[in-house]
């Protein structure tokens, strides 16, 4: 079995309404998308999503990697078994991202890839993405098939009304966990989280998210008027340079601390476990590069005692959505569950098949073989920007 081609493209992605926090706005995501064609046809899909406050990728950066020379050599080797096909996964890098000041830089592109080549395999397999975690030893602590998931909520900064509103939203549809962002300059984040609290009910676990906009030296007084909202945990209080000042602050607030820009790698999974600056890994599979690479994160983080998040990043499509969901079903322990936002939050979901979650965020299994997703080629063909081919075994 071979790769005979890759074919990326670059989809610019309108969401259903700004999103707004502490480091960006957004209305569009500009995505890519690769399609890994077997040599006997079949074909898989991927998605990544750039970031440059996070990885330090931009979507113009990806092609970049993707047109450097070299790296499809490491593609190129034929495989038999999924041991293999695991080995050229895990040993897949672009030469050109190792200058880069972190080693995530590149991981939107290498998630991308290393999907469409999961998926399309899996396919000529007949086999589920979500049989991937049982084939990793490294996840045997955390292997666990669940038939279904459950998904939370997310209110992002808007208006006293709206946030009102997607507060009532949140209790109707009947989640049992909502993230709320805070830190947005000028917003008063004592009285969202009261009106949230107040309109959720008791219930509801509620953590917030502030995108890197406080410091060391601020975070206790920032979160002292926020505790009283029964907050189960605050994500990325600070930018990533200073997340070592962490481990000292731990000490001194009640809510336990979750890395998110700052847990992008295998590497920075080993830096969070070894300075001891959170309790909990969130992963999202773009960021941290790949399905493979957010199965290991997670055994790292349970393994060293520590919970994790499978969190998403605004705008994924169907692809996305469906890796997220096959490693959901296939793992336990996950502290909070993000993601399947499909028809609430995006235009073109890209896939023919609808993952967006249920009442009270309920999605079940994906039991087809590979991703268990057909794209729309239509729809990809509207949000088409760019698109570029690439031979690997002619």
């Amino acid at each position: 079995m071979r790769i005979s081609e890759l074919i990326a493209w670059h989809g610019r992605i309108p969401l259903r309404k700004q999103i707004r926090h502490a480091s960006h706005t957004r209305s569009a995501n500009d995505s890519l998308f690769v399609c890994c064609r077997l040599d006997d046809g079949t074909e898989g899909w991927g998605e990544g999503l750039p970031r440059m406050y996070v990885t330090g990728e931009t979507i113009q950066s990806t092609f970049d990697l993707l047109h450097s020379p070299g790296w499809t050599r490491l593609i190129a080797e034929p495989f038999e078994t999924i041991s293999d096909l695991i080995a050229l996964c895990e040993q897949f890098h672009f030469p050109a991202a190792t200058s880069a000041r972190r080693d995530c830089f590149g991981n939107a592109v290498r998630c991308a890839v290393e999907l469409s080549i999961l998926d399309a395999t899996f396919r000529r397999w007949g086999r589920p993405l979500s049989d991937l975690a049982e084939e990793l030893p490294s996840t045997k602590s955390i292997q666990k098939r669940r038939e279904q998931v459950q998904y939370s909520g997310a209110i992002t900064s808007a208006s006293p009304f709206r946030e009102l509103w997607s507060a009532w939203k949140m209790r109707y549809y009947g989640f049992h966990q909502c993230k709320v962002k805070v830190g947005v300059e000028g917003a008063d984040d004592a009285a969202l989280l009261k009106r949230v609290r107040w309109m959720l009910g008791s219930d509801v676990d509620i953590r917030i998210d502030a995108n890197e906009a406080w410091t060391c030296n601020n975070l206790v007084s920032k979160l002292e008027p926020l505790i009283p909202m029964n907050v189960t945990a605050i994500e990325q209080p600070v930018p990533v340079e200073l997340t070592t000042g962490l481990a000292a602050v731990r000490k001194e607030i009640p809510v336990p601390i979750m890395l998110d820009e700052s847990l992008c790698s295998l590497t920075d999974g080993e830096k969070a476990i070894e300075q001891q600056t959170c309790d909990l890994f969130n992963i999202r599979i773009s960021k941290c590069g790949g399905l493979i690479n957010s199965l290991h994160l997670a055994a790292k983080a349970y393994d060293a005692g520590l919970g994790y998040q499978l969190g998403c990043q605004v705008g994924e499509t169907g692809i996305l959505s469906a890796a997220g969901r096959h490693f959901a079903c296939s793992v336990g322990n996950i502290r909070y569950l993000e993601g399947s936002y499909d028809r609430h939050l995006v235009r073109e979901a890209l896939t023919t098949e609808d993952l967006t979650f249920k009442r009270r965020g309920i999605a079940s299994a994906i039991a087809k073989p590979g991703l268990g997703i057909e794209i729309d080629r239509i729809a990809l063909d509207r949000v088409k920007v760019r698109e570029d081919h690439w031979k690997i075994n002619v």
